[in-house]
């Protein structure tokens, strides 16, 4: 009986990590609907503008105004026609909240 409640303990725990290992980041849904409006800036409207709905966290940046905070970075990937696009949306984070802090866009290109 023990080893049977230390194996469905050992499996919730994996499954626990699982579900975590796979939830969006915080501010995600905010970033992609950015990312479109970043896109449209710079191109105008076009029909063809695609935002992939996978959000990657990556490592967070210091506030150069006030080194004791970070930014969360976020990135996006985009597409127009036949160009692709790297965008990463700099948040801060303070409970809920997403305050978009900077963004940046770069083509994604084998000059």
């Amino acid at each position: 009986m023990k080893k049977a409640l230390a194996r469905y303990a050992a499996c919730l725990a994996l499954c626990a990590a699982a579900s975590l290992a796979n939830a969006a980041p915080q501010c995600s849904g905010e970033a992609v609907a950015r990312a479109k409006k970043l896109l449209t800036f710079h191109f105008g409207e076009d029909d063809r503008i695609r935002i992939s709905p996978d959000v990657k966290e990556l490592p967070p940046i210091r506030n150069p105004a006030n080194k004791k905070q970070q930014f969360k970075v976020l990135e996006v990937w985009g597409s127009i026609y036949k160009g692709e696009y790297r965008m990463r949306l700099i948040y801060f984070v303070s409970g809920n909240d997403c305050t978009l802090m900077g963004q940046e866009i770069l083509e994604y290109a084998n000059l």
